[in-house]
């Protein structure tokens, strides 16, 4: 339409301006012509032209794991229970006692015992984290908090003696328990935590006290109404014969018993109390716990790191107190293992119902034509098919990052804890925020549909939001990374070596950072573009160059503002390249994964998820590649016309693809991702 004409149309009667919005909605449905060499990419319409064929089953196969036989055991047992599913209304009261009821439907009627898993198996641990997790999030993180927390707690930093006398209680849900680190005004510096266990070397006992307001214990998970044990974390008081009188060995673990097993009230000098209705994850009941002068024998503190013998003298194989302190928060990284693996879980089921949605619902079309699939509409594709992508990605990576869990756990090998420390910071962090945006996006993919509590949305991102805070804020953890990241850059140079996953850094200080070559820089046919390798070296060139650009500045500022002071100046910086890393990490697992398909089908589809995020990835970050020319100008064109188009065919396979997440009616539970008849109990809903 030429300019002219617009112009006239805008004073012709109201049938103009319907025309020409139809029009205008039409561009939506006709696809960019690629590369003019590729005519056989040039779509006129939607029509399914070259549609993939997907063999779901073994998509299906390669998807699920080794451990689903277990999650559908989940599955149905909450299936056959009307009684324990959770309603779309439900009062906090209500939700809490139906939470636990579930978390003992699971154990004692379903017998899922997963205790023995979070150390021999974390992999099957995880899987089942995850299928519970589905069933209700406020029920995952009930599960999480008996079993990682203060279960693993118990595992991980204490020893025989502990284990011995708490396994069978956690295991069976006699002993609930809390994890009580996090104090009124201290959470994600944990190292400055304020509560004090002082020693008594006459009654062989520690004293346990909260010393101001705020170190209050706080959010303390099964504190409120049904914890009995609290792992409690506290500075660690011996007294000396110096002028000091007294000397802190740092944070340490304590197990105390905060109410009886018998009555249930709570124990002489403990105070309990509710931390209130909170915007989502109201089934877990959060509390906040004070101390004043409460007992508790020597045997309770989780000895593996450091002890205290009968005397008051304290032993440990760890010289200092960071190297402890270190010790201590490296074995309850499961945490942030589970939290990325669960994210993942929450993001299949919110894509699973915008896109089954988005295929579902019809408007607008062609003139005197049917009207057509919003998820024909190449904004609705934008929105949700590289989300669809991401999710695979997401979904590989994780599953590395178990895998490399698994292996610490068995080996205790120092380099291995200290690469899954970075990367399950870096995971957790990345994938949370991923998913809590794109929970929004789903929403707003749905219009009004998506705005009904029943449809899900709300609840899974009211639930989900909190994963971007606990076991580590996630603006923390990505410092983490880039901490870890500035360590390896400087142990590269003095000839020390890099962790498994940073390996990729020896090239990276020289062949890319390197001049970009002038050529491959205008290389735009497709078969490049699709090339695992230029997708991977982009990535990594990005995170290489980010990273010697940002130890430069370190160096400069800390001369004039101190080390503080320069990292605070550069923190922008820092998080930009911990997130590039991450996402190097991300797309190299997901390359890998396709590689080792063995279903030519299903390898086809993973391709072109893998090519789609890849692609979109560096179609958004477009600017760092052209301001260094490691991009020509056409070259960017291309990769624009080519995400574009691959969004396009990644939404002909839409379907098969959700499909082989193979997530059960009960979990999606949403009518609008149901076939069209489940619209007769949608509008039951509202009394029709």
């Amino acid at each position: 339409m030429e300019p002219s004409q617009t112009i006239e149309d805008e004073s012709q009667p109201s049938i103009a301006s319907v025309t020409r919005r139809i029009q205008r909605l039409s561009l939506h449905l006709i696809p960019l012509p690629f590369l003019q060499r590729s005519p056989q990419l040039d779509m006129l319409t939607c029509a399914k032209a070259n549609k993939q064929e997907v063999d779901v089953a073994s998509l299906s196969s390669y998807m699920r794991g080794r451990h689903r036989e277990i999650q559908e055991k989940i599955f149905d047992f909450f299936n056959s229970r009307p009684d324990l599913q959770t309603p779309t209304e439900i009062s906090m009261k209500e939700h809490r006692e139906l939470c636990l009821r579930q978390l003992f439907g699971l154990v004692r009627e379903a017998k899922i015992k997963p205790f023995r898993y979070v150390v021999e198996d974390p992999a099957k641990y995880f899987a089942i984290s995850e299928a519970v997790g589905s069933i209700d999030i406020s029920l995952g993180i009930k599960f999480g908090v008996q079993y990682s927390l203060w279960g693993g707690s118990v595992l991980n930093l204490g020893t025989k003696k502990h284990r011995d006398k708490y396994f069978d209680g956690i295991d069976n849900l006699d002993y609930l328990g809390c994890f009580a680190m996090t104090e009124l005004h201290h959470g994600s510096n944990v190292q400055g935590l304020q509560t004090v266990a002082t020693f008594d070397p006459i009654m062989d006992e520690f004293i346990i006290d909260t010393p101001n307001d705020g170190a209050i214990k706080w959010w303390i998970g099964n504190a409120a109404v049904h914890g009995k044990f609290a792992t409690v974390f506290a500075r660690l008081v011996l007294p000396t014969h110096d002028s000091k009188g007294v000397s802190d060995m740092g944070v340490h673990a304590f197990i105390v018993p905060i109410r009886d097993l018998k009555t249930h009230q709570p124990l002489p000098g403990i105070e309990i109390n509710d931390c209130g209705h909170k915007i989502g994850l109201n089934g877990v009941d959060n509390g906040a716990l004070r101390f004043r002068s409460v007992r508790i024998p020597r045997d309770n503190l989780l000895n593996r790191f450091g002890d205290v013998t009968r005397d008051g003298k304290y032993t440990s194989s760890l010289p200092t107190i960071n190297k402890r302190f270190a010790a201590t928060l490296g074995e309850l990284v499961g945490g942030r293992v589970g939290l990325a693996h669960s994210s993942v879980g929450i993001l299949k089921i919110a894509v699973t119902i915008a896109v089954r949605y988005s295929l579902l619902r019809q408007q607008f079309g062609p003139p005197k034509q049917p009207e057509v699939s919003i998820l024909d509409y190449q904004s609705q594709q934008h929105k949700l098919m590289p989300m669809l992508a991401s999710t695979y990605a997401f979904y590989f990576a994780t599953q590395y990052l178990v895998e490399k869990y698994s292996e610490m756990k068995k080996t205790h090998d120092e380099q291995l804890v200290g690469d899954v420390h970075a990367l399950s910071a870096g995971l957790k962090s990345y994938v949370t925020s991923f998913t809590a945006k794109s929970l929004s996006t789903c929403r707003e993919a749905c219009g009004g549909h998506g705005y009904a509590a029943v449809n899900r949305f709300g609840t899974l991102r009211n639930d989900h939001d909190i994963f971007q805070t606990f076991e580590g804020d996630n603006t923390v953890l990505l410092q983490q990374v880039a901490a870890d990241l500035l360590k390896q850059y400087k142990d590269k140079f003095q000839g020390g070596a890099l962790s498994v996953t940073w390996n990729y850094l020896r090239e990276s200080m020289s062949t890319y950072l390197s001049q970009p070559n002038p050529v491959t820089a205008r290389w735009e046919s497709e078969d490049h573009l699709r090339d695992p390798k230029f997708q991977l070296d982009a990535f990594r060139y990005r995170t290489s160059r980010l990273l010697q650009s940002v130890a430069a500045r370190l160096q400069k500022h800390t001369k004039t503002l101190g080390s503080f002071g320069a990292w605070n100046r550069c923190l922008n910086h820092l998080l930009t390249l911990a997130e590039s890393h991450i996402e190097s990490v991300i797309l190299a697992k997901f390359i890998e994964a396709v590689q080792n398909c063995p279903d030519a089908s299903s390898q086809a589809a993973l391709k072109l998820l893998c090519d789609l995020y890849a692609l979109d990835r560096i179609w958004k970050d477009i600017g760092t590649y052209r301001n260094v020319d490691y991009v020509a100008p056409n070259k960017a064109k291309a990769i624009n016309k080519l995400t574009q188009y691959l969004s396009f065919q990644v939404r002909n396979i839409a379907g098969e693809v959700i499909d082989a997440f193979d997530l059960p009616p009960y979990i999606l539970r949403a009518p609008i991702a149901m076939q069209s008849e489940a619209y007769s109990q949608y509008t039951q809903l509202v009394g029709f």
